[in-house]
Order: C-alpha cells, then sequence, then structure tokens
C-alpha cells in the first residue's frame, strides 16, 4: 500500500540539533527587523527598548524550561496541544488546535511568507511596481502575495518528501541567518562610524521623553516624573506584542516529538538551547540599533524596516539594502519552512482523535502527513490573498502567551494532582520558573485587555468560534454512536 496510517511507529529522524535548529528557524523570521521600530515609538527610551526584549526573553525561556517537563511526560506527536488535552480535557485541546489551524500557524506562515515577497522587492523593484493582478476597491492582489503563495506551495510540497528534505532544508537556512546576524552584529560595532548608544543610553528612564514624528513635531512631551507607573506599563505591554510575536513558535519543535530520537531529553534541550540562543542574538541586534542609529531613527524608520537602515549604515546605501534584503528573504524562507514543518502533525493528531479532517490522519508512501501539510498550505494561501494577516498577528499574539500561560499552568496543576507521575525531566527551579512565566503573562494580557483591546478581543473571538465547532464534532460523533 502507497499510504500509512499515523498510528504506525513514525521513523525518528531528528536528532537534539535538528530540533535546536527547528526551533531557532521558527523563532527568526521577519520581526527582529522590524519590531524595535514600534518599540520604540511605544517607549521611547533606549532603556526600554532593551528591557522590553529582556523581559521577552525571560518570558520565552522561562516558558520552554516549563514545557520540558511536559514534553517529558508526553513525548508524543502533537506537542502543546497534546498536552492542553491530556491535562484539562479535549475541549481545551480541541481550542488551540482550531486557533493554530484558523489563524495562529497559518497565519504566520502567511505573514512571513508576504515579508518574504516584500524583501524580495529590494532586489526586483519590478514587484513592486507592477501594476494589481486584481483590485477591487481597497482589496488588491498583489505580485507579492503571489510570490508568498508560491513559497509556501513549494515549501509544502518540499516537506511531503519526508522529514529528511524538510530537515536539511531547515538546517542550512537557520544556519545561514545566524551565521548571518552573527556577521551584522559584529559589524554593527566594527563598521559604523556615528555612534549613537551614548546618545541613547543619555535618555535614561525617562519613557516617552520628547519622541518626535516623522515630521518633526512633538509625539509625546512628558518624562518619567509626568506619567503614571500604569501609563508605563501599558506602554510596555503594546511595546511588548511585537517582541513577543517576533519570540514564539519555538514549541513548534514539540508538534513533532514522534519524530524525534530521544523525545524525553532532546525536545526539552532543543527547547531551551534554541530559545537561549536566539533571545541572546536578539538583545544582542537591538545593541547594534543602539549602536547605529539615533532614537528617533529607530522610531521612524521607513516602513519601521530598522535593519535596512543600519545596513544602509554599515555597507553604504546600495550595498546595505541588498545584503540586508537577502538575509531577510534567507531569514523568512527558513522560517516558514520550519513552520509548515511542525504544524501539520498537529492537525493530523487532532485527526486520530476525531477532532479534525479524517483524511489529515494519512501518512504517505514518504512517512509523512501529506493532506495535513496541504490543508495547512491552502489555508494559508488563502489568508495570503485575504491580505488580512497581518492584522490577525496583532491580534493574536495576545491568545498565543494566553495559551501558553495555561500550558505552563498545567505543570502546576499535574504537580498538584498526579505528584507520582513518571517526570524524566522536572522544571528547573520549580515553581519559580512556572510562576514568573503566569505573573508576566498575566500582567501582559491584563495590560492589553486595559489599554490596547484592538489586539485581544478579536483574537480571542477566532479562538472562541471554535466552542460551537467543537460540540457540533461532538454531537456527530453522539449521533454516529446512537
Amino acid at each position: 500500500m502507497e499510504k500509512q496510517r499515523e498510528e504506525g511507529p513514525l521513523k525518528k529522524k531528528l536528532g537534539l540539533f535538528d530540533g535546536a535548529m527547528l526551533v531557532m528557524g521558527s523563532m527568526i523570521g521577519s520581526g527582529i527587523f522590524i519590531v524595535s521600530a514600534d518599540i520604540m515609538r511605544n517607549l521611547g527610551s533606549g532603556y526600554w527598548l532593551i528591557v522590553v526584549w529582556l523581559i521577552t526573553g525571560v518570558m520565552t525561556i522561562a516558558a520552554a524550561i516549563s514545557y520540558g517537563e511536559l514534553s517529558s511526560m508526553f513525548p508524543k506527536a502533537g506537542g502543546q496541544y497534546t498536552y492542553l488535552k491530556e491535562i484539562f480535557g479535549k475541549m481545551m485541546g480541541f481550542l488551540y488546535g482550531w486557533g493554530l489551524f484558523t489563524v495562529i500557524q497559518t497565519g504566520t506562515i502567511a505573514a512571513v511568507a508576504v515579508a518574504f515577497g516584500k524583501f524580495t522587492a529590494y532586489l526586483v523593484p519590478a514587484l513592486n511596481d507592477a501594476a494589481p493582478i486584481f483590485q477591487s476597491g481597497s482589496y488588491k492582489i498583489t505580485w507579492i502575495q503571489i510570490l508568498a503563495i508560491a513559497v509556501i506551495l513549494l515549501l509544502t510540497y518540499i516537506n511531503t518528501k519526508g522529514v529528511e528534505s524538510g530537515k536539511w532544508l531547515q538546517n542550512i537556512f537557520t544556519g545561514s541567518k545566524i551565521v548571518a546576524l552573527i556577521g551584522l552584529i559584529i559589524l554593527g560595532f566594527l563598521l559604523v562610524k556615528s555612534n549613537f548608544w551614548t546618545e541613547n543610553m543619555s535618555l535614561g528612564w525617562s519613557a516617552f521623553n520628547n519622541l518626535k514624528t516623522d515630521s518633526g513635531g512633538s509625539f509625546l512631551k512628558a518624562g518619567w516624573e509626568s506619567i503614571s507607573g500604569m501609563t508605563i506599563m501599558g506602554g510596555i505591554a503594546a511595546a511588548m506584542v511585537g517582541s513577543v510575536f517576533s519570540s514564539v513558535a519555538w514549541e513548534n519543535v514539540t508538534f513533532v516529538s514522534g519524530e524525534i530520537e530521544n523525545p524525553k531529553k532532546n525536545v526539552v534541550r532543543s527547547m531551551v538551547l534554541g530559545t537561549s540562543v536566539v533571545m541572546i542574538l536578539y538583545l544582542l541586534v537591538n545593541f547594534v540599533y543602539l549602536n547605529t542609529l539615533s532614537r528617533d531613527g529607530i522610531a521612524f524608520a521607513p516602513n519601521d524596516r530598522v535593519a535596512v537602515v543600519v545596513s544602509e549604515q554599515i555597507f553604504g546605501n546600495g550595498i546595505g539594502t541588498i545584503v540586508m534584503a537577502i538575509l531577510v528573504m534567507i531569514s523568512t524562507f527558513g522560517c516558514v519552512n520550519g513552520i509548515v514543518l511542525a504544524g501539520a502533525r498537529v492537525f493530523q493528531t487532532m485527526a486520530k482523535d476525531g477532532m479534525f479532517f479524517k483524511s489529515a490522519l494519512d501518512n504517505n508512501k514518504n512517512g509523512v502527513p501529506e493532506k495535513s501539510l496541504w490543508m495547512q498550505g491552502v489555508w494559508a494561501s488563502v489568508l495570503c490573498l485575504s491580505g488580512q494577516y497581518g492584522n490577525l498577528l496583532d491580534m493574536i499574539s495576545f491568545v498565543i502567551v494566553l495559551f501558553y500561560m495555561i500550558t505552563v499552568f498545567g505543570v502546576i496543576y499535574l504537580r498538584i494532582k498526579q505528584p507520582n507521575l513518571e517526570r524524566s525531566y522536572k522544571t528547573w527551579l520549580y515553581p519559580i520558573t512556572p510562576i514568573v512565566y503566569l505573573l508576566i503573562g498575566a500582567a501582559f494580557c491584563i495590560l492589553l485587555l486595559i489599554y490596547k483591546q484592538q489586539y485581544t478581543w478579536p483574537g480571542l473571538l477566532i479562538v472562541l468560534l471554535g466552542v460551537p465547532v467543537y460540540f457540533y464534532i461532538n454531537r456527530n460523533k453522539n449521533a454516529g454512536a446512537d
């Protein structure tokens, strides 16, 4: 037979190095090259820019360390979906899977693929200059969107050829972008003539301190003395939407636990190693931004592309743009591949539980869930055409953190409810590590609910729409049983 069912044993084709590269490759997309502009606009201080990235780093690594305990207890495909289902029941698992398919995984694939297309347009200006293929009012389909879809479908096809194909592609592209980022960091300190570090740090802890608009007017003339602590916390929460989004998707390695050698140990090692390396790189890249550009230069970089402006300062206008365009293309291409590779395994696991299309359960002759991959790829392509991927991703940072919090809480819940379960790995510094994540995550979510509701309710609504779908699926099951 050409096809095999998911129930058959999966071949362990991913080692520790592959897992770590999947973590890093899935995390590093286009965000680190862009979001620092928005963070600076929200807070207006080099110190606070660093604080936001430090908080995000602590959150990310604390979550990865906590997830490690669950990965050792449930070392099978499906990752976070499996953890939530096993701890809190099928509905919680389904709502996560529903959110993952409708927007979290597929929306990320679409947004990062479009970022690939936009930076390709630096090298091929005709992509930007070409008339839209279709336009009706404000809605339009551009060649950049078509290129994004082509990338999604190409990487989906490559991943249908087996884990080995996706693995080697992932390792090559992740290795390339890590080397390139390290090069950017080193050259950013060695070759830049104008040093703005002292100027940026002289602003001290004064948030919103006389930040200028791009037209030269005053953005907000206020210092620390006249701003309440809650206002600054609200600014931090709003600023963290970008840094959090740039730091998610590390949990993708848990989705492919069934294909990782010695998953009880290697999944947690991959997560902790991968997240730590990426967050250190992110922090160093932001040091380069602060060293190379003025505060307003960061805040009002054209199209928020801070890294492009920095690269132009390092290499000169023409070469700098090309260098950064190539780096972001490599980064986004590898990021899409990692997310494509991992996501389909969740939908396959959901299908096994009767929570997704039954055909997603099938493995092809290469031992991978081909139909699940294509379902994911087609829906991500639809989101590319919708033009709403950027808005959707702004909305879901809140939901992503909410699911992270529920999962991290699951570590504490299981320790209390089932203390005698086998745990080959236990969370470092328990209960401090999960509590730290829960406190920061709760503050982030509450502040967004207060100050930036446009980032919260829409994403929450998308997930809650899964509730009637869940009951509909189970109603059909019950009817079949009768």
